[in-house]
C-alpha cells in the first residue's frame, strides 16, 4: 500500500463568486495535512507573481482536486490602523 502524501496549490481568486483558479501546485510532498498547513502562510508569501487580488495555498491529499469557492477562502486579517483620541 502506498503511502498517502499531501500537496499545496496556490490559487488565486477574484471578486465576486467566481471559483477560486489553481495557478500552480509546488513540488513539495508533505507527509500530513498538518505540516503542509504550516507551510501554506510562507508559500503565499514567496507567490509575488500571481496576477490575483486574493492569493491563498490549499492543502489537498495528493490526486484530489483542488478548488475552492469564495466563501470557503480564508481571507487575510486586514492590519488595523491604531486610534488614537484626539
Amino acid at each position: 500500500m502506498q503511502a498517502a502524501f499531501f500537496l499545496m496549490a496556490i490559487m488565486g481568486c477574484g471578486e465576486g463568486e467566481a471559483p477560486c483558479q489553481p495557478v500552480r501546485v509546488l513540488e513539495t510532498r508533505y507527509e500530513s495535512q498538518a505540516a503542509c498547513t504550516a507551510a501554506t502562510e510562507a508559500a503565499v508569501m514567496r507567490a509575488t507573481d500571481v496576477d490575483f487580488p486574493i492569493v491563498v495555498a490549499q492543502c489537498q491529499a495528493a490526486g484530489a482536486a483542488m478548488r475552492l469557492a469564495p466563501g470557503e477562502v480564508k481571507l487575510p486579517v486586514p492590519e488595523r490602523t491604531p486610534h488614537f483620541p484626539g
